[in-house]
């Protein structure tokens, strides 16, 4: 009995680990595979499009307002008090008497349609003239949601790159140092090394191991945040397809051509701008006139009993009319609103302007950076293959019992110096290269 109890549990637990694996997905992707899934999942980019949908319909709103509006209504009264009336007793041969009358009767019932068509109201007028700009402005909003959200992906993306390449050094390094280890040891038993040299060794070697642990629980975290940023589940597998190549980052450096309007930020205020212009537009407008048709019909039927419904007369009235609303004074509320639209599309004017002057200096700023970064990653790779040749001639020489453990354990941490300064150096240069495309809107 305790064997199949036994075998029951294990059957359970390997049917669960079966069920979370099939609930688990494994994504390999690229870059742009990264990129369209944040642009289809992202929450922010979601509530962006929504915004969009969100307008569209205020849109509606706005053209509901140049149909006809219909309406019905249905009454029924039941006077418990039937109204009276005064009239002058002249009438009835009384004068200087008022004469107390009731007119009416108990139970009256009423139907009617009404229709109102708005024939000019300025306000409406520009309204609909705007609609194609405000939903292109909350296109332009959507698209500086997503440029964001891009410039991030590609960081995260490419630094996990970056470490999965440091990890190869790293296990490389490690390699090294336990062979060093090995062979120190064998000469430390043979006499001609001191305890001293195998403890060196040892410690730089767990140090190396340590470095490793907290890179691989650092391309976790960055791993979680890249699936964080594009909404992807976090228990679904994130595997990155794309390399990266140090000529990627050099193409089309020498470029300094740019265009203000590249600037996803720009497309958007230039739309904002026409907005504020269509604002003070409709405030101005808002001074003249409206005028409007309206027509009415509708039955009405009078009764003594409460038989509205039975036999008697409904009575019908209809009409048709033209109403003009003429604006005469409003307390300078629309001198007001004219005034702050104005103030606002100034607001508008000012802040393209100190756009321009922020991508004219994040330009400069980033190309100096990007151009260093390159030098300095260069200038870090010559280093590694300099240090990499350091530690074969020590090592070469120290098998051939010419050099000392003390050189080649120095050749070897100059090298792991040399190869922690170059992928520092390419993290360096991958987020110039990326904040110097955003900068001038040539983010791919």
């Amino acid at each position: 009995m305790k064997r199949i109890r036994l075998n029951s549990i294990a059957l359970i637990g390997l049917l669960a680990l079966s069920l979370t694996g099939s609930a688990q997905q494994i994504n390999e992707f690229s870059v742009q595979q990264c990129l369209d899934y944040a642009n289809k999942n992202s929450i922010t980019v979601k509530n962006a499009l929504l915004d969009i949908d969100v307008q569209k319909q205020f849109n509606r709103q706005v053209t509901a307002a140049a149909f006809p509006q219909i309406g019905a209504s249905l009454s029924a009264n039941d006077y418990l008090a039937i109204p009276t009336s005064l009239l002058p007793g002249e009438i009835f041969n009384q004068p200087g008497t008022k004469i107390p009358v009731k007119f009416g009767t108990k139970y009256n019932a009423s139907g009617g349609v009404d229709l109102t068509q708005l024939l000019f109201d300025g306000q409406v007028f520009v309204g609909l003239m705007a609609r194609k700009a405000i939903i292109d402005y909350q296109t332009r909003v959507s698209e500086v949601t997503k440029e964001q959200i891009k410039a991030n992906v590609y960081k995260i993306y490419y630094q996990l790159v970056v470490g999965k390449k440091q990890m190869t050094s790293l296990d490389a390094n490690i390699d090294r140092f336990e062979k060093l280890l090995h062979d120190t040891r064998e000469i430390f038993k043979n006499g001609f090394a001191e305890r001293l040299d195998v403890d060196k060794v040892q410690v730089q070697l767990n140090n190396i191991k340590t470095e490793k642990l907290k890179v691989e629980n650092s391309l976790a975290a960055g791993n979680s945040g890249l699936k964080f940023l594009m909404n992807m589940p976090q228990k679904d597998q994130l595997i990155l397809t794309d390399t990266l190549s140090e000529d990627a980052l050099k193409v089309n450096i020498l470029d300094e051509n740019y265009s203000y309007n590249d600037r996803k930020e720009m497309k958007m205020l230039n739309v904002a701008e026409k907005l504020g212009e269509y604002n003070i537009r409709r405030y101005k407008l808002s001074k003249i006139p409206t005028l409007s048709a309206f027509a009415n019909y509708s039955k009405n039927a009078q009764r003594t009993t409460f038989d509205l419904f039975g036999k008697g007369d409904w009575f019908t009235t209809s009409l048709i009319g033209m109403k003009i609303s003429i604006p005469i004074f409003d307390g300078n509320m629309r001198n007001a609103h004219i005034a702050q639209s104005r103030i606002e599309l100034q607001k508008t004017k000012n802040n393209m302007e100190q756009l321009k002057a922020n991508i004219d200096y994040d330009a400069t700023n980033s190309r100096a950076n990007l151009a260093t970064a390159l030098i300095t990653m260069d200038n870090q790779k010559k280093n590694i293959e300099l240090a990499e040749k350091v530690y074969n001639s020590t090592k070469l020489k120290y098998e051939q019992g010419l050099g000392s453990n003390l050189e080649i354990y120095t050749a070897q941490t100059e090298l792991k110096m040399a190869q922690t300064n170059y992928y520092s150096a390419l993290y360096d240069a991958i987020n110039a290269r990326i904040d110097y495309l955003k900068a001038i809107g040539k983010l791919p």
